[in-house]
């Protein structure tokens, strides 16, 4: 089956799994040494059909909550999607795709997350490997935001695939403004512990903009934490005791 994937997570997914991945996003930049021979047909808000029609593609695959409804809406091809609100989510939409593309490796990863979230847990929460710097003194009781955006200033909420994920690692989140992904006063930020994703905004490339906002925090690895499917899987699996490391 020939396959345009819009959704980053799920295009590294896809590839590693095998699938016959056709076309991509110009944000799908996983896995490095075979992304580049895929065909860009736009980003993940808008899309060239154009481009997509020459690539004569047997599926799309979306996320409701990356792409808008319109490429559904507007898309010549059949399409499938997905809603990845959090870690239970991506593993039941994971045995999903395993069905829809006859992948037995998309469903024995989907297997290693039904294990991963029943399992015992114990995890070192101060650090895991996905932080690049901590800094202030701190500890794991301390609520934590997640902030992804300067000017605004915004964060995770909890009901987020990225919030379980913190949830999961035994982080406690700080009361914030309601949403999903809501705008938060600087004050807010200076008074609590503050974890600077790497993504959407470059905040590992300008550390001194989050030292210069919050005194205690960290800077983070954001794939790690918002990348679902394959990524998402190996990255927890890695700071559980007796995760399979692979």
């Amino acid at each position: 089956m020939r396959i345009v994937s819009l959704v980053p997570s799920w295009t590294e997914t896809l590839i590693e799994a095998g699938l016959d991945v056709v076309g991509r996003t110009r944000f799908c930049i996983h896995p490095a040494d075979q992304i580049k021979a895929i065909p860009v047909v736009g980003g993940t808000k808008e899309i060239d059909w154009e481009k997509v029609r020459v690539l004569q593609p047997d599926m799309i695959l979306l996320d409701r909550e990356e792409n808008p409804k319109k490429l559904a809406e507007e898309s010549p091809f059949p399409w499938v999607d997905t809603h990845v609100t959090d870690l239970v989510s991506a593993g039941a939409e994971l045995r999903k795709l395993a069905e829809v593309f006859g992948s037995s490796a998309l469903a024995s990863w989907a297997d290693r997350m039904d294990r991963l979230l029943t399992g015992p847990v114990s995890l070192p929460v101060e650090k895991p490997p996905a932080f690049v710097e901590k800094w202030g003194e701190w500890s794991g009781r301390d609520p934590v935001v997640y902030v992804i955006w300067k000017d605004p200033w915004m964060a995770v909420g909890e009901k987020t695939y990225i919030g379980s994920v913190l949830k999961f690692l035994g982080f406690r989140l700080a009361e914030l403004p309601p949403g999903n992904y809501p705008e938060v006063p600087e004050d807010l930020l200076r008074n609590q512990v503050c974890l600077f994703s790497s993504e959407p905004f470059p905040f590992l490339k300008k550390p001194a903009i989050a030292k210069s906002v919050a005194a205690r925090g960290a800077s983070v690895d954001g794939e790690s934490f918002s990348w679902f499917g394959i990524r998402g899987l190996r990255f927890l699996e890695s700071v559980t005791k007796g995760g399979e490391h692979r």
